[in-house]
């Protein structure tokens, strides 16, 4: 599904992804962690061809992404902030999106997933926080893509629509794509991730299960190995 060889990337003199390698199958929820500048965001950017690396390589979905664009048309992705005009109404975002992307999609049903029917024509910039991420999330999902990138997706959600997030990720799960996940919610990861890539430093310190982890940290919960771990790079 992706495949990513001696990655590396600089800003100027910094230093945000060095000779990182990640394998990824097909199948599965995968959480992307580490501590802020830790390269979490210059990774999921990398994979979605929105930063060019300085040195090594991509494969997404088979396909060598470099100067490929076409492989983002497999891809959904729901950003950590989505800046789209305060002046279109939901419904006419949701009709933008769809004539950009040219695919069948299912945005009603999810639209009455996420009590949305009464914002429809309602100005994106006078809905709340809350509203504009439900919107963000019927973008994302109404697509049938094998590769779905989130990236905090549970900001300002209410906690009735987090459980209908949940189920959301868990059936697009059984299905049989693969969803790759950053968050700062350690008991969302613990819920739903079925792996774990921590990133420190700009390469990966640690991939594999809850349990894996928690058993290399000899921690009995998940917060305090997500801790430990952070203590044990630290230190290393």
């Amino acid at each position: 599904m992706i495949q990513i060889d001696s990655l590396h990337k600089n800003f100027g003199k910094n230093q945000v992804l060095s000779n990182l390698d990640l394998e990824i199958h097909g199948g599965g929820i995968f959480a992307v962690l580490g501590p802020n500048g830790s390269g979490k965001t210059t990774l999921i950017k990398s994979i979605l061809g929105m930063v060019v690396p300085n040195k090594g390589s991509i494969t997404v979905l088979d396909k060598r992404i470099k100067k490929n664009w076409k492989y983002r048309q497999e891809i959904d992705y729901l950003p950590q902030i989505a800046n789209f005009p305060g002046n279109l109404r939901v419904k006419e975002l949701i009709r933008m999106i769809k004539d950009l992307r040219q695919k069948e999609s299912k945005e009603l049903e999810l639209i009455k997933l996420f009590g949305l029917e009464p914002y429809l024509d309602k100005k994106l910039g006078t809905l709340s926080g809350g509203t504009k991420q439900k919107v963000n999330i019927v973008l994302t999902f109404m697509f049938d893509s094998p590769l779905i990138i989130l990236d905090e997706p549970t900001t300002g959600l209410d906690p009735a629509s987090l459980i209908k997030l949940k189920q959301l990720i868990l059936q697009e799960k059984n299905r049989g794509k693969t969803i790759l996940i950053t968050t700062h919610i350690m008991q969302f990861v613990e819920e739903m991730a079925d792996e774990i890539v921590y990133l420190l430093e700009g390469n990966i310190y640690f991939k594999g299960s809850v349990e894996q982890l928690m058993t290399k940290t000899k921690q009995t919960d998940f917060e305090h190995a997500i801790a430990a771990i952070s203590t044990q790079t630290a230190d290393a």
